[in-house]
């Protein structure tokens, strides 16, 4: 599993200067804040041999004359002067990086750094557990603020402010996305059938919380999900337009004949780590759920509708219609994943407290007590979820400054929640306070940073950036691909298994071969 997440950027005080131009200046200030540009690839490219945005997972593709241009991701952006002059912007010549700006960054870490529909994006690197996937993502905010500071101390730049959310509150929205492997063998409707319901009411534990409602924000009052009034279908394979709950891209990113890769769209961006915990690990088993046979089967009559009922109802009171005629609460439709989870991790044992994965029984033990809070007193989860923890904030403010939800301070009250820099950030200043949970240490998200999972196959490509960096021409989830010294070939190695190129089966390498071309002989010789 692993994240994407686009950030909102803003620089204040001016209007002169194209997004994706600044988007662009983040990628740039990271490759030269980072000790890894000189010896270990800051600027290794990305690797777009293998991709395929237009492939529908329900067996077809898109024409690509019928692709809206923001669904072809399968080819390196281009920003030139000419392009930012006709949108308006400075072409940036402040003595800065006045030659194309850098769009592209493979890391250390084993993660991606690039300029995504004008958003600086961070593509965290495949992990293995839930847990790995909130520091992971986390850490992708700790290059995001390295790129930030750096910028800051740059004369002649602009300040650039980067935010952890998914709407500029005028019918703008970007995304957070999350990705899962899962077996090719899964038929695609089960998938849609199992999950829909699931992703409908999934915000009551990992919305990030909004000011307004509708995609302009017009509407007054507070809601659970950035994302909910953004969607406008059940399935489909836009990202831009007419988002889907289920999304259909079918771009494995891994050996296509045994996996698919489920690219989610409909999630908010977490800061809060026990909001961002659960958002991966129920997922993860109802995936898990749906592989084998034992996911419940629930309908809503309108899934679009229901979802934006569903983030629209704070005080969770509203009950919903099922095709079936039943009404339900969205709590109650939690509760029957999660009864079905725990009787299926109870079989298969991944659950038990000596002999089970690790992960599952803590995905189970936290998603009940959100649930049960959330029947008996939600404001009780302030320290735990996101969108909780956002509405009590703003529930002080209005009480002490006697303000309605129109009042424009609340929207900037939310903005300013999602400031990546700690000293300005209102998540950051109530993490710093103690009253938001952790689950993962500092200093684990600033190792995450430097070093990538040990237990995927992010762990060869984020080695390889970081010991053969300056060799490194290409880099994809898929692929690395050399420049061998003193020679005028490339060797792409392959790397479609994403538990191959582990540090168990290749750590060894990198330790005893400093060289490349030895470190090469020994990798081919080996199949590792």
């Amino acid at each position: 599993m692993g994240a994407e997440t686009e950030y909102g950027i803003h620089a204040p005080g001016t209007q002169e200067f194209n997004a994706t131009w600044l988007s662009a200046q983040v990628v740039h200030a990271y490759s030269r804040e980072t000790s890894h540009r000189a010896s270990a690839g800051g600027e290794t490219r990305w690797d777009y041999t293998d991709e395929d945005p237009l492939a529908d997972a329900r067996g077809w593709s898109m024409p690509r004359a019928a692709a809206d241009p923001s669904q072809l991701t399968d080819s390196e952006p281009i920003l030139t002067a000419a392009q930012i002059a006709l949108e308006g912007g400075d072409v940036g010549d402040h003595g800065w990086n006045t030659g194309a700006p850098m769009m592209n960054m493979v890391l250390g870490n084993g993660a991606r750094l690039y300029v995504d529909h004008a958003h600086p994006e961070y593509s965290s690197p495949e992990v293995s557990n839930p847990l790995d996937a909130v520091r992971w993502d986390a850490a992708g905010d700790l290059v995001a603020l390295a790129a930030v500071r750096r910028i800051a101390a740059t004369p002649g730049m602009p300040g650039i402010n980067l935010y952890k959310n998914n709407t500029d509150n005028k019918s703008v929205s970007y995304g957070s996305h999350e990705n899962y492997l899962m077996p090719r063998s899964v038929p695609f409707k089960d998938i849609v059938s199992g999950l829909t319901a699931f992703f409908v009411t999934r915000a009551l534990m990992c919305g990030a919380g909004r000011v307004g409602r509708g995609q302009d924000g017009s509407g007054l009052g507070f809601q659970l999900s950035q994302r909910a009034d953004f969607f406008e279908a059940e399935v489909g394979l836009e990202t831009t337009i007419r988002r889907p709950i289920i999304n259909t891209r079918d771009e494995p990113h891994a050996t296509a004949t045994k996996y698919r890769r489920l690219h989610v769209i409909i999630g908010d961006a977490n800061l809060c780590q026990v909001s961002n915990f659960l958002k991966f690990g129920t997922t993860a088993l109802v995936l898990d759920m749906i592989e084998h046979g034992s996911a419940p089967m629930i309908e809503f009559a309108d899934p679009v509708a229901t979802l934006q009922a569903v983030s629209h109802d704070w005080e969770l009171k509203e009950l919903h219609l099922l095709n079936n005629g039943e009404l339900v609460s969205a709590l109650e439709v939690q509760w029957r994943y999660l009864h079905a989870a725990k009787e299926h991790c109870a079989t298969n044992g991944s659950s038990h407290p000596e002999t089970g994965d690790g992960h599952s029984a803590q995905v189970l033990a936290k998603w009940e007590e959100v649930l049960t809070a959330l029947g008996e007193d939600p404001m009780s989860l302030a320290g735990q979820l996101e969108w909780v923890a956002k509405l009590n904030l703003l529930q002080q403010y209005r009480l002490r400054d006697t303000m309605d939800w129109d009042d424009p301070r609340l929207g900037l009250i939310d903005l300013q929640w999602s400031d990546i820099r700690p000293e300005k950030g209102l998540y950051y200043k109530l993490l710093a306070h103690g009253r938001i949970e952790r689950m993962v240490s500092d200093e684990s998200i600033a190792a995450a940073v430097l070093q990538p999972p040990t237990d995927t196959r992010a762990y060869f490509r984020g080695r390889c950036i970081q010991n053969f960096g300056p060799h490194v021409v290409g880099a994809s989830w898929d692929s690395v691909i050399f420049e061998l010294p003193q020679q005028r070939s490339l060797q792409r190695v392959s790397t479609k298994e994403p538990l191959r190129g582990t540090e168990a089966l290749t750590g060894d390498l990198f330790r005893t071969h400093t060289e490349l071309p030895d470190f090469l002989a020994a990798l081919l010789a080996g199949g590792n």
